[in-house]
């Protein structure tokens, strides 16, 4: 597997290194050895997996506070999602800062989310399953969301619903409730 390291620190890339033939396919999709060589120490201990029926489901920009904190391992294991992340992190040189992937299960690609980030992604096809490991178990009364749309952040998102267009960005992606309501950045106060 290729680990490379993003635009904000701590967050990282991974390309799985796939074996084919006529058969189908192998690879390996987690080494705590490797992870540790370059620096990623997370013990994961809860793994989740969500289905988009739909091109153009927005989850996010969720995360949970500190003591309660989560790093994320994330992949697309079918059909295909723009992920992105923010740097949440006052004391970082990065804080506030956004970064996005596209992640299909053809590209074969991973992120590593770190503690103190904001995840989120837009399915870009339809019935895209998301999986990922989590370092920390899910806990409802630690958890936030930042807006998808915050006009500060300013993140562009890719046409992931049949109703924009190419080239433009997302306009009524679907939401849950909670997504809906997310507060803006300007009031995020950071605990991390």
């Amino acid at each position: 597997m290729e680990i490379e390291k993003t635009t904000l620190e701590g967050a990282f890339l991974i390309t799985l290194r796939v074996f084919d033939d006529e058969r189908g396919f192998f690879t390996e999709t987690y080494s705590k050895r490797e992870f540790t060589e370059k620096g990623i120490d997370a013990d994961f201990v809860q793994d989740n997996h969500s289905m988009s029926v739909t091109k153009g489901v927005l989850r996010g920009l969720h995360y949970q506070n500190p003591p309660n904190a989560q790093a994320k391992l994330v992949r697309v294991t079918k059909g295909a999602a723009y992920d992105v992340i923010v740097d949440l992190r006052k004391d970082s040189p990065t804080f506030g800062k956004w970064e996005g992937f596209e992640l299909t299960d053809n590209n074969h690609r991973m992120l590593f989310v770190p503690r103190g980030f904001a995840h989120g992604f837009c399915t870009l096809e339809d019935y895209t399953e998301f999986q990922y490991k989590c370092d920390n178990l899910y806990a409802p009364e630690s958890e936030g969301a930042i807006a998808w749309n915050d006009p500060d952040l300013k993140i562009f998102w890719p046409a992931c619903n049949a109703v924009a267009t190419a080239g433009r960005p997302i306009e009524n992606p679907i939401l849950s409730d909670k997504d809906a309501r997310a507060q803006e950045f300007k009031t995020f106060i950071s605990p991390f």
